[in-house]
């Protein structure tokens, strides 16, 4: 029988109110974690509580933008005095303003937020929990990146330049705390389902990514309400053309379901028939 690695660690989620934040914050209650969900969207980060509240499980919130330091390190605080430590602190709030340079116009404001949100975020969140972790004796940072931080494309200049950041700082943070905080990088490919596109500045910016195949590939997921190719969305089939945000979270909740001396580093989840290029 499988031990349980989930149940009873104290996990804070960032991003909570919505997207993969929530379903990251209802998964993991429902696997019995000690869940402390944040965001700075106070009624819909209420609604995720109530969602887990509603299936029996239990979580609290703590209103927090991940831009400021001091909240991000009262949301630590409130975690280490009700449970006595922190397990594990996902970086999860992040924004995709993905639009050319040429767009600096109307891109300049979302650019600004994203480099606050996506990079000094995360930087926020290690720097809350990383007294904690390291006092205790062990813990573990999960930080969502992306897999346009793997390399400069077009139209993804200034996000892609957010998450090759959240690579640099987990794994310098990795390296600086091996066998005391154990640091997982994930990085997926499109996952529709989160609603991180709506803040796509140009969506003619995703051509970077996909090259070529842009219009095929952008055509067959904007087709999958008419009932064709139904086959494409089936994670069964080899084709499977975009990720279920579901099957992301059971992927970082695999990472964390670890014993304390197995960690997860660097993770990529891909859908085995998307089409993107990095």
């Amino acid at each position: 029988m499988a031990t349980d690695h989930i149940a009873d660690k104290v996990i804070i989620v960032t991003g909570a109110a919505s997207g993969f934040g929530r379903l990251m914050a209802q998964k993991l209650a429902a696997r019995r974690a000690w869940v402390i969900a944040t965001d700075v969207n106070e009624s819909e980060l209420a609604a995720t509580i109530d969602s887990i509240h509603d299936e029996g499980d239990t979580a609290q919130s703590m209103f927090a933008d991940v831009t400021d330091l001091a909240q991000m390190q009262a949301v630590a605080a409130l975690a280490a005095d009700k449970y006595g430590r922190i397990d594990v602190m996902i970086n999860n709030a992040g924004t995709m303003p993905l639009a050319f340079h040429a767009d600096h116009a109307e891109a300049a404001a979302a650019w600004d937020r994203c480099i606050d949100i996506n990079i000094k975020g995360v930087l926020n969140g290690i720097m809350a929990v990383h007294d904690q972790m390291i006092s205790q004796g062990r813990g573990h940072v999960v930080n969502l990146s992306s897999i346009y931080g793997n390399f400069p494309v077009a139209g993804a200049g200034v996000y892609g330049a957010t998450k090759a950041a959240v690579n640099f700082l987990s794994e310098s943070l990795r390296i600086e705390s091996q066998g005391r905080i154990k640091v997982t990088t994930i990085k997926p490919t499109g996952v529709p389902g989160t609603g991180l596109g709506a803040g796509v500045i140009n969506p003619e910016a995703i051509v970077g990514i996909l090259g070529a195949d842009a219009a095929q590939y952008l055509g067959e997921v904007r087709g999958r309400g008419d009932g064709t190719d139904e086959e494409l969305f089936d994670p069964e089939n080899m084709g499977y053309l975009a990720l279920d945000p579901e099957l992301l979270a059971d992927q970082i909740i695999h990472v964390i379901d670890q014993p304390w001396g197995v960690s997860i580093s660097d993770i990529t989840v891909r859908a085995s028939g998307d089409r993107y290029l990095l």
